[in-house]
């Protein structure tokens, strides 16, 4: 057989694998429809944490070559495309002038041809996804130097106001044009647990408590913090807002938060579950021996780099 047989041969393999794949995917996506029948009445129809789910579930299965950054992309791409037919699903992107490393990450992680609008104020995005206009809302990953965080605008127990429900990038940052950022999610829905997650939640109290302080009450509540900040309003009430991210799952029910204020020993005004996320794959999971960016987090470890607690008061 010369090269060109062998060639052809190959091909046309490759072409009833190309066809079987089509197949599948096809037959996916009639389960999906009854999917979206049973989710028919819901106003809110994405579920992230089942995103998560099948994601890692592949990569715990997956081997040979085939690069497992492309193998997330494609089953992104594969979802974002059936919750369109499921229902409205769009984004809202903050973009500030200075760059589009957000627009980059929203559309890596919720599709190249998914409808989205830009924002240049961080409000006017919680605003699009509170009234629905947007589904989700793609907003920059809170800082220690925030001096105005758009986190404190989700401090409320209203109904259908948005949640986190996930972190970017989810399987490494693209090839976009702009900085490699990181970014949070938000979206009016509840998440499951996956096995892996981190949780937000907020403290209103009247005073602000060192972090130190904080660390300790909620290590031993099996809290383990990997990231704490707090706000206050420099022409408002004293009243301080601590935002904290633990390693875990927790919602708003769990009974650990009635236990926050009491350990403390300070007056605690509320605490107010904001969501969180399934943890983005590693680089160790994804096998990114090239990736020489260092950008990416290691989400393997409590306190990483990139969102750390800091020691002060």
């Amino acid at each position: 057989m010369n090269v060109d047989e062998s060639l052809d041969a190959l091909r046309r393999e490759i072409d009833a694998i190309d066809d079987t794949i089509h197949d599948l995917i096809m037959r996916r996506t009639q389960f999906v429809e009854q999917v979206r029948e049973i989710k028919r009445d819901l106003r809110v129809k994405i579920r992230p944490s089942r995103e998560a789910e099948i994601v890692y579930r592949l990569i715990g299965r997956h081997h040979g070559p085939f690069p497992k950054r492309e193998l997330v992309a494609m089953w992104r791409q594969l979802i974002v495309a059936t919750l369109s037919f499921e229902g409205p699903f769009s984004v809202a992107v903050y973009v500030p002038p200075d760059g589009a490393g957000y627009w980059d990450l929203a559309r890596d992680h919720f599709g190249i041809f998914t409808p989205a609008t830009r924002h240049t104020s961080v409000r006017t995005v919680i605003e699009a996804v509170h009234r629905q206009d947007a589904t989700v809302g793609v907003l920059p990953l809170p800082q220690h130097e925030d001096r105005d965080p758009w986190w404190r605008h989700l401090v409320t127990q209203q109904p259908e106001v948005p949640r986190i429900i996930a972190r970017l990038p989810f399987a490494g940052h693209g090839t976009g044009l702009g900085a490699k950022v990181e970014a949070l999610a938000i979206c009016p829905v509840g998440l499951t647990p996956t096995g892996r997650d981190r949780s937000v939640f907020a403290i209103d109290m009247d005073n602000r408590v060192s972090v130190n302080q904080l660390t300790q009450v909620l290590r031993d509540l099996d809290l383990p913090v990997t990231f704490a900040t707090a706000w206050r309003e420099e022409q408002g009430p004293s009243a301080w807002l601590q935002l904290v991210e633990v390693d875990g799952f927790l919602d708003e029910a769990d009974d650990r938060l009635a236990q926050i204020a009491p350990a403390l020993g300070k007056a605690v005004n509320r605490i107010v579950s904001l969501g969180g996320y399934a943890k983005p794959l590693t680089r160790e999971e994804l096998g990114n021996r090239d990736d020489t960016s260092g950008n990416e987090p290691d989400t393997t470890k409590p306190d990483d780099a990139q969102n750390s607690v800091p020691d002060t008061a």
